[in-house]
């Protein structure tokens, strides 16, 4: 197959990643193995770079890593495109029809079906380290690898990544290099309430460019801006329709619950007609609509035809008369999604009718990667969910091929409330959706995102008309961006007019630094709270009232507030003061909390916990005792300034193994007795990044000789060592113990000892004859017993007397003290057992 011709950029990207993991002449490799990471825009041909990297690498053995079964398809045929040859096997539950390669989940098929090869490519999804497949596999004789590339990498870092963190365990996961490619290296916490993952506005996933971190150094960086400069990536702009919708605004003033038909019908009504509109008035003609449920986005495909209707027999210029509208969700056979895809990029319906605009709804099926061919828009009809999604849901309307010369656009609904106008930015839950979706563009694009808090001049903000209006409202709108920067002017693009500096303002607020407001709110909650309770023990689940009153069930006895007193305000009703008080202990354990936030609750009594002390005393000795040492593999019985920090070590360790066979039971769906006393990931990570190797599968002891013998090979050169000891380590023994020994170890082992250490294992003719057993000695001389009895016909052997017999195959001759030895059976013939005495009877022992 021709090989794909790279772009100026791609080349440009291939090259560096060349140099990064390229191995200099007779070079060991690192401990951790060579890594570095591709920052990308998206749709701008990361897998063709990473192709072209395996080639020019030459790396045989190959594994990619992405994060959904679609996604894991459509890499292995862009993997071939791009040249890839060789045999192919994926690691997930695709089977028949669904992929046109061998799949499996069993450890011993992947075992066997890579093994044998010096090139292959496997292709797996990240569920397969979560499950630990992978982990088994190795433990179970699959060699280590050429090449990792690891696709949409953020998603194995920070708090998100917890559940894929092992593959940057060169222990676990051995490989000679990693590359780490994603276009969105960070991701921050949405401002919303409603998640429970963290506060707002934390980076819950960051790529740090670390030489010494698990993504390795930052080789090439091309951001989204930089790729629309050089047209690699469609231009875009965020289209924000303000919706007042009567009926909705109605159901809502009659105090109809957001939950039922009635709202949810005349919701689903507005965002229709939002949509329809916004289409004709933009001139967009492939929309993807996103979804956070799935009747919601089977009802809005349904509906949309007819609402299209409508409009286009009260506006035929305006409103287009054929339209095709389908829904996706992961309970659809990957067969059926192609087909879809296939309708949505053609525009060509399945009984064959041309149609002029094509609606794709998606309830989480369209992942990192996967690419939507020929969409120019993306409607957010909900904007719930993870950030993960969110941000993978902007990409798709930011891939763009050479030459396509679009614009994308990226449209959010806003349903004003009842009495709500486009002045309520800043304080208003509907504009909810335009900051996080401008939260999650930040992902792909921060310095555009963080310019939209400049603002050049200020400007009062002028009255204007929703979508499709007008003349004046036109006017008006030029106006009022005469004091907007320009990176907003290009980016946002509102039908009501925006004052700039309410604009500023909300970017600032509620997009950049939503954290601000929620700490406030929570220190609000827990001043109220403590003068409740008298303690800020708060129970994790526990959120403010609602009614406003204090909790009877919940107040302390001889509390301030007396039962039934307002002492909630209505602004703080639901707030999730639990998970809030969990946030700062962690963030307080992680040091990440600022010193006059600490003294705010300490002076509301705030415990950080006993436990929490114990084990900052326990990981300061270790860091004291891992900076003199140079590692964390402490002997049991080592010791810093009187702490204990062997057996500290060792307590951590068990800790982790247990916490490590919880998080395996729990990917097979099987039940957790009981998490107490298992090591948290945050304290596991605190570990790490003193040593990444604390806690080996294997026993501490080699994993300590093995280190020092890294360090030896480092500062003496590539020779093993003789005769050294360092750190109380025989290091010349412990090598000749793992060249003997060698079958003896995992080969996890193996590899890193052959990679690392540059360790062979013994010749034949280097190994030692193994030490013979009792048994064995006994059988040798029942051996010339029986000789000696077939000799001279009796076994009255002089006490003296010496027996030689010939053994093994090379026929070694051997001396033994036949007499002393058959006195010493019949002095013992007490202890014998029968089936001895029998052998011996029956050659003449006399035995008295």
């Amino acid at each position: 197959m021709e090989k794909k011709s790279l772009r100026p950029h791609q080349r440009e990207a291939a090259d560096a990643v060349i140099r990064a993991l390229e191995f200099p002449a007779r070079s060991l490799v690192p401990e951790q193995g060579l890594r570095t990471q591709v920052i990308m825009a998206t749709g701008s041909g990361k897998t063709l770079v990473a192709v072209r990297s395996a080639q020019e690498l030459r790396a045989g053995r190959v594994l990619v890593l992405v994060p959904s079964l679609d996604l894991l398809a459509q890499t292995e045929g862009a993997w071939r495109e791009g040249g890839r040859t060789g045999p192919v096997v994926g690691v997930s539950s695709l089977r028949g029809e669904e992929v046109s390669f061998p799949n499996t989940t069993d450890v011993d098929e992947l075992v066997g079906w890579t093994r044998p090869f010096d090139k292959v490519t496997v292709f797996a999804t990240y569920a397969s380290l979560g499950l630990g497949t992978l982990e088994r596999a190795h433990a179970a004789g699959l060699p280590g690898w050429d090449l990792i590339v690891v696709d949409e990498a953020h998603r194995t870092s920070g708090r998100i990544g917890k559940p894929w963190a092992v593959v940057h365990d060169n222990q676990r996961i051995p490989a000679l290099r990693r590359l780490y490619m994603t276009a969105t290296p960070r991701l921050w916490q949405l401002g919303d309430e409603d998640q429970e993952q963290g506060a707002p506005g934390e980076l819950v996933a960051s790529m740090d460019d670390d030489p010494d971190g698990p993504f390795g150094s930052r080789c090439y960086t091309l951001t989204l801006s930089g790729a629309i400069d050089r047209g690699i990536c469609s231009p875009y702009q965020v289209v924000c329709v303000d919706v007042t919708d009567t009926q909705l605004q109605a159901a809502q003033l009659l105090g109809a619950e957001a939950r039922s038909e009635a709202v949810r019908g005349a919701r689903l009504a507005a965002l229709q007609t939002a949509l329809v509109k916004a289409s004709a008035e933009e001139g967009f003609r492939r929309t993807l609509v996103f979804h956070h449920m799935v009747k919601e986005a089977e009802a809005f495909a349904a509906g949309l035809p007819g609402v299209v209707a409508q409009l286009h027999v009260a506006d035929p210029e305006l409103y287009s008369k054929t339209v095709w509208a389908d829904w996706l969700c992961g309970e659809h056979k990957p067969l059926h999604r192609r087909r879809v895809l296939d309708e949505f990029a053609s525009g060509i319906a399945g009984d064959g009718t041309v149609v002029e605009k094509s609606y794709l709804g998606s309830v989480k099926v369209l992942g990192e990667g996967v690419d939507t061919a020929r969409c120019d828009s993306v409607y957010f009809a909900d904007v719930r969910g993870s950030m993960p999604d969110l941000v993978q849901a902007v990409g798709r309307a930011l891939r763009m091929q050479p030459g396509e010369g679009k614009t994308a656009s990226l449209v959010v609904p806003v349903l004003l409330g009842p009495g709500e106008t486009a002045d309520n930015m800043l304080t208003s839950r509907a504009y909810g959706g335009l900051a996080k979706l401008l939260e999650a563009l930040r992902a792909h694009d921060t310095r555009i995102v963080e310019a939209l808090a400049e603002q050049q001049a200020p400007s009062c903000a002028p009255k204007g008309r929703e979508l499709g209006g007008e003349g004046e409202g036109q006017e008006q709108q030029g106006a009022a961006w005469e004091g907007v920067s320009g990176p907003a002017k290009a980016l946002l693009k509102f039908s009501t007019p925006r004052d700039p500096a309410a604009l500023a303002a909300f970017i600032n607020l509620r997009v950049l630094n939503p954290e601000h407001q929620h700490w406030r709110r929570g220190i609000e909650a827990a001043v109220i709270y403590h003068r409740l309770h008298g303690d800020l023990r708060v129970p994790f689940t526990y959120r403010v009232p609602a009614e406003r009153k204090a909790d009877a069930e919940n107040e302390a006895p001889g509390s301030a507030a007396g039962e039934g007193e307002l002492v909630w305000p209505a602004s703080l009703a639901n707030f999730p003061l639990g998970q809030w008080t969990a946030d700062a202990r962690r963030f307080h354990a992680r040091g990440d909390m600022d010193q006059d936030r600490v003294i705010q609750l300490e002076k509301l009594g705030m415990i950080w916990s006993h436990y929490d002390i114990a084990w900052e005393e326990g990981l300061t000795a270790a860091r004291g005792w891992a900076s003199e040492h140079g590692h964390l593999l402490a002997p049991l019985d080592a010791t810093h300034q009187g702490a204990k920090v062997g057996i500290w070590l060792k307590n951590q360790r068990a800790a982790a193994r247990k916490a490590t066979e919880n998080e395996q039971r729990r990917a097979e769906g099987l039940p957790v007795q009981s998490s107490a006393g298992a090591l948290s990931p945050e304290r596991r990570e605190q570990l790490e990044e003193i040593d990444a190797s604390w806690c080996p599968a294997w026993p501490v002891a080699w994993q300590r000789a093995f280190h020092l013998t890294r360090l030896h090979l480092e500062e003496v050169g590539a020779t093993l060592p003789g005769d050294v000891v360092h750190q109380g380590e025989d290091l010349g023994r412990w090598v000749r113990s793992v060249r003997l020994g060698w079958d003896k170890l995992t080969t996890v082992q193996q590899w890193m000892c052959e990679h690392v250490l540059g360790i062979q294992p013994a010749a034949e003719d280097e190994k030692r004859q193994p030490r013979r057993t009792q048994a064995d000695k006994w059988a040798l001389n029942y051996q010339a017993a029986r000789q000696y009895f077939e000799r001279e016909g009796h076994l009255r052997v002089p006490r003296k007397h010496v027996e030689r017999i010939v053994v093994n195959e090379d026929q070694e001759e051997r001396e033994l003290r036949l007499g002393a030895w058959v006195g010493n059976q019949r002095s013992r013939a007490a202890t014998l057992t029968p089936e001895r005495v029998e052998q011996l009877s029956a050659i003449g022992m006399r035995w008295t």
